[in-house]
């Protein structure tokens, strides 16, 4: 098996092409022996350790070694080792390999020169198909490329694979978009490991079970499901996994997000027009494991430091984790807070709109926001302006470096503004509706969501603008549509528990309470 091994990992992979793929050849006991790793995946300090060991094994040390499962039971004392096995439906395939006698012939002929040259040791070879062993290959050159290292040994029937790698990753680090006001300060890194163990670390229970997947022809991106088992909800998380086990994709190099475009249409809910997010993202382990805990499922992708949680509705993102962090009452004004910023970033302009539209219908108390002035630039027209200019300024913010950043924000909040309004472009009014929009935006912990509100917004500020009230009422009409239609991941309502109405539910989600 061993020169069978060899013959199709040298003639895949790309060993002398590229410097990064190695494979390290030495002796066992006698034996022939090669290391497969890839350069800067792997920790060289613990695969010097794991050579230098293995070279000291004697011959005779091997004469008692049967095959590669008691080798690795007794000659190799690496904690994370293991055996490549084939898939469970390839054994007793009928193979292209054995179409022909003479094919056939060669095949065992070369398994008995390996055995001969191994003690006279046949290792179960004549159980084995080309498929068998094709697999393997692709399996250890997969785990190959994620950082393990493969070990074929000459007599052996099986492939090992040992875990010494070593990720180029950064230190953990408070998230800047989530920053916690009392609660831990670690954050999600690139690593996928070091992300499952910070949720680890804080469900110290059995039932917490981490699910791997292989996603990408390409890429080969891992991916894990985490949830605890005892308080999912099954259904949605056997939908899940069979979409895991048999998504159509190149590759997942470029987030996490085109994981969930193909999850959603995989499972009817995806739309292009519908601007609402259907998981939320999260930097922050203790957000993830609350909600873990409370049943909902997490998806970590590596090479990301965001984490998906599903199912989620419109309410889920009206709360947050440092609520629970202070006393009740704390945290209570945290979310109403939360909430009415919520309105006003939702209402503000298109109210204002109306305001201006029906001076006769304005309170008293009101009337300071009626322009006495004429403006050059229609009212609807400068708020177009504005969205536009305050998402180019964030994109501006994004490409700045941070030495710069102050003077960015010198610039288009006080040059910018002020020759705005003094030339008659802009009136103070409009500038100051949309700089309350903007730092309210700021308080949702969700970006995805902030810009389905944004959307929903604008809908509503083009529909008063053009038709005053009928329009506005119309916009309004539009979005509550686009909230009733969308459906989670779990199929239930994007409104719950107010459609249908759940009053406990719906109690614990708009209030802080106990639990």
């Amino acid at each position: 098996m061993y020169e069978k091994y060899l013959e199709i990992l040298r003639k895949d992979l790309p060993i002398g092409e590229s410097f990064d793929i190695l494979e390290r050849k030495f002796r066992i006991g006698g034996r022939k022996a090669s290391m497969f790793f890839t350069d800067g995946l792997t920790n060289g300090q613990n695969a010097q350790f794991m050579l230098n060991y293995l070279l000291s094994i004697k011959k005779e040390d091997m004469d008692d070694i049967a095959d590669s499962k008691q080798f690795l039971e007794e000659k190799l004392p690496f904690l994370d080792s293991n055996l490549i096995e084939p898939k469970k439906g390839l054994h007793g395939q009928k193979s292209s390999f054995e179409q022909t006698e003479s094919d056939m012939k060669s095949f065992k002929g070369q398994q008995q020169e390996e055995a001969d040259e191994s003690d006279g040791r046949l290792d179960n070879a004549d159980v084995w198909t080309k498929e068998m062993i094709e697999d393997c290959c692709r399996q250890a050159e997969q785990k190959m490329y994620s950082g393990l290292t493969v070990l074929d040994i000459q007599g052996m029937d099986r492939l090992i694979f040992m875990d010494m790698r070593n990720y180029p990753s950064r230190s953990v680090e408070e998230p800047e978009k989530e920053k916690s006001l009392r609660g831990a300060k670690d954050g999600f890194t690139e690593n996928l490991m070091e992300n499952i163990s910070m949720i680890r670390r804080r469900i110290r229970d059995n039932n917490l079970i981490a699910s791997y997947y292989s996603v990408g022809r390409i890429s080969k991106t891992d991916v894990v499901v985490t949830y605890m088992k005892n308080k999912v909800n099954v259904k949605l998380l056997e939908k899940l996994e069979s979409q895991l086990q048999c998504l159509d994709a190149e590759s997942l190099t470029v987030g996490d997000q085109s994981l969930v475009e193909r999850l959603l249409k995989s499972v009817g809910g995806y739309s292009k027009l519908n601007p609402f997010p259907k998981v939320r993202y999260s930097q922050r382990p203790d957000i993830i494991a609350a909600h873990v805990a409370e049943g909902k499922i997490a998806i970590i992708v590596d090479n990301s430091p965001t984490v998906m949680l599903l199912p989620v509705g419109i309410f889920d993102f009206l709360q947050d984790i440092d609520d629970y962090y202070f006393p009740q009452v704390t945290g209570n004004y945290f979310r109403l807070l939360r909430t009415v910023n919520f309105l006003v970033i939702l209402f503000l302009i298109p109210v204002y709109l109306l305001i201006i539209e029906y001076k006769e219908f304005t309170p008293e108390i009101l009337k300071f926001f009626i322009p006495e002035e004429d403006f050059a630039v229609p009212i609807l027209l400068q708020f177009i302006l504005l969205e536009v200019a305050i998402d180019g300024l964030k994109l501006a913010s994004l490409n700045t470096p941070d030495s710069l950043g102050m003077s960015l924000s010198v610039i288009g909040a006080l040059i910018l503004g002020e020759f705005s309004v003094s030339s008659g472009w802009f009136i103070p009014q409009t500038i100051l509706c949309m700089a309350v929009v903007a730092l309210a935006s700021f308080t949702q912990p969700s970006i995805e969501l902030s810009y389905g509100i944004k959307f929903s917004r604008v809908l509503m500020m083009l529909g008063a603008g053009f038709f005053g009230a009928v329009g506005f009422a119309a916009g309004v009409v539009v979005s509550i549509f686009f909230l009733a239609t969308t459906r989670t991941l779990s199929g239930d309502s994007y409104l719950y528990p107010l459609v249908p109405f759940r009053w406990k539910a719906l109690k614990r989600l708009l209030f802080r309470c106990e639990k």
